[in-house]
């Protein structure tokens, strides 16, 4: 299990607990104006395959901190699912510019290589098997701050000390955890989120409904992340489907936005669990997206870390409901309104490459930092079990486990 990821201070009998969170955040519709106000001199602007581009929101953004006297220079085409290539190679334009602020703008993909180009730009010589060990970044900021500019509403990693990375030729993602991640400065802004597709809205929105889950239920009390968690909960659960449905409605995306925010803020602090760590897996073995895949397990690990936690039924009352399995059941209800897949095997994955794959997605899972602050101890058996009942799309069972 990785070590607990909140600082613990022995007080005589009282222990406190330090809040991780952005430095600073601005949010509402508009707020991506604050770079205007940006103190420094140059800015490396790290963004995805063009949608930032043709939105026109990169050039407002260039065009903000040039008015703040920032020279600008950007670094473009961070893939979906980034990979640690990617990032080496981001990291060598950087050392070429010196920049004092590195920024993340575009969905989570683009923001997480960011935050690793910004780890090689400061270690030169740090080795990336070094960094996916918990907790193991050295101090950051020796020659650089990081913004963090989501447009999707989804990861929260504009608030969080997290980065996820694919090695490729391991066929392994890695979610690099470490509270100097956290970003200095958030900008979340739910105009950026408009031209946003309804697949890409539906994915990450499902995406914060898991954060909010998760972060209630793991094994770290913290009162910020469950009251957090809560309010995060209840805004997906009114807004998700108005803004698959009506993406230009701004007040359902600031709202979304805020959502996003708010989960990551709530597992910066408490952190995930086994949805996460199956989740992983798939997403860089077959390549399916992350709140997909994370809708998929997510009422079935309910079931089966229900008979671990009492805590579900309080969420289920969030939404107006009353047991964990009301809570699943709502779940797959609001997965299929937005239109998302209710199995593993609905993305063309065939009997056979599964259970060839199966062992090896399972150990990976169960090795994976968030399984450590599960609420419930699982054992492989247990995951393949999970596995097996997602990839076919049915209930979880506990008679299974130990077929």
């Amino acid at each position: 299990m990785p070590p607990s990821p909140v600082l613990l201070l022995s007080t005589k009998n009282r222990k406190m607990s330090k809040l991780f969170i952005a430095g600073e955040v601005f949010h509402g519709a508009g707020s991506l104006e604050e770079l205007k106000n940006i103190q420094g001199k140059k800015a490396l602007i790290v963004t995805g395959g063009g949608s930032m581009k043709k939105s026109g929101t990169l050039d407002r953004a260039i065009s903000f901190l040039i008015e703040a006297g920032i020279e600008v220079r950007v670094f473009e085409g961070v893939e979906e699912d980034p990979s640690s290539t990617t990032c080496l190679k981001g990291a060598e334009q950087i050392k070429a510019f010196e920049p004092d602020w590195i920024i993340g703008l575009g969905g989570c993909s683009a923001i997480d290589a960011a935050k690793i180009m910004w780890v090689f730009y400061e270690y030169p010589d740090i080795d990336f098997d070094t960094i996916i060990k918990p907790f193991t970044v050295p101090v950051l900021r020796q020659k650089a701050k990081f913004i963090a500019i989501p447009s999707t509403s989804g990861t929260g990693t504009e608030t969080t000390g997290l980065a996820v990375i694919t090695d490729r030729e391991k066929g392994v993602k890695y979610p690099v955890v470490s509270y100097e991640l956290t970003p200095d400065i958030a900008i979340v802004d739910g105009e950026i989120c408009a031209s946003m597709p309804a697949h890409v809205t539906s994915n990450t929105g499902l995406d914060v409904l898991t954060h909010c889950v998760e972060a209630y239920v793991s094994n770290i009390e913290n009162n910020y992340a469950d009251a957090l968690s809560k309010g995060g909960l209840a805004l997906v659960f009114d807004n998700l489907k108005e803004v698959v449905a009506h993406p230009d409605n701004i007040k359902a995306r600031q709202n979304m936005h805020d959502a996003s925010f708010m989960a990551g803020l709530a597992f910066n602090n408490a952190w995930l669990g086994i949805v996460h760590s199956l989740s992983h897996q798939v997403g860089a073995l077959y390549g399916i997206p992350h709140g997909a895949s994370n809708a998929i397990f997510l009422p079935n690990v309910i079931r089966y870390n229900a008979q671990e936690t009492a805590r579900y039924p309080e969420l289920a009352k969030v939404i107006g409901q009353e047991t964990a399995e009301d809570l699943a059941q709502a779940i797959e209800v609001l997965r299929s309104e937005v239109n998302n897949k209710s199995s593993i095997k609905d993305f063309g994955i065939t009997q056979e490459v599964w259970d060839k794959n199966l062992d090896f997605i399972a150990n990976n899972a169960l090795i994976d930092p968030c399984t450590g602050f599960n609420p419930r101890v699982p054992s492989l058996e247990d995951l393949k079990a999970i596995y097996n009942a997602c990839y076919e799309g049915v209930v979880f069972s506990e008679d299974v486990v130990s077929l």
